[in-house]
């Protein structure tokens, strides 16, 4: 059942857009400090690799405001399309974040609130496309949960399936893809009980 929900997200997203989009535009910058802490490992005007990057806001839209060029990633065309009428100088892509293969790398990769909708193993096989994507000393954020598990949420009335790997998996994981684990902070409270990653290529 839960591989079943895992794979069901790409479609719930793309239905629910609407009602994700404008949930969002209520909820205040509560990353603000974590987005700043990403952005202090970055060169001025480096590129930024969001995946799962939603509607764009505020996250994206926060990072382009002080310059940076986005590459934003979605597996829903809704959202997608919404990110091109807001920032149309951006650019905006239709995929997913599983089977990325853009060629180019960035000055840091952004998968806050994404990457934890993906099931354990397709969790294990995201690093390696991380790596493939980052330069020389960028910087990953993502979040992920506490501990190792499965958790269903909600999204408009309609089961939201969320995965973790166990934090020593992370960190080995990363390891092994040449990033170091700058900071991890467990349901950050200050930051709505996000459990946050920020790791830089050594």
């Amino acid at each position: 059942m839960a591989s079943e929900e895992a794979e069901a997200i790409i479609d719930l997203y793309q239905r629910k857009a609407s009602d994700w989009i404008e949930s969002r535009a209520r909820t205040r910058l509560i990353e603000k400090p974590w987005l700043d802490r990403f952005r202090a490992l970055l060169p001025p005007a480096g590129p930024i690799l969001d995946l799962g990057c939603g509607s764009a806001e505020p996250m994206a839209a926060y990072l382009i405001g002080l310059g940076h060029p986005i590459t934003g990633v979605d597996s829903s065309s809704a959202m997608i399309a919404a990110c091109r009428e807001r920032f149309p100088k951006q650019e905006w892509i239709v995929a997913d974040m599983r089977t990325l293969a853009l060629r180019r790398q960035f000055s840091g990769i952004v998968a806050w609130d994404s990457f934890f909708h993906l099931c354990h193993d397709d969790q294990r096989r995201m690093f390696p496309v991380f790596r493939e994507h980052a330069a020389a000393s960028a910087a990953l954020m993502f979040t992920s949960g506490p501990a190792h598990g499965e958790a269903i949420g909600n999204l408009s009335g309609e089961r939201l399936y969320h995965a973790s790997l166990d934090p020593a998996e992370y960190r080995s994981l990363l390891d092994q893809n040449g990033f170091r684990v700058v900071s991890h902070v467990v349901e950050d409270p200050d930051c709505g009980g996000h459990t946050v990653w920020l790791a830089q290529v050594i």
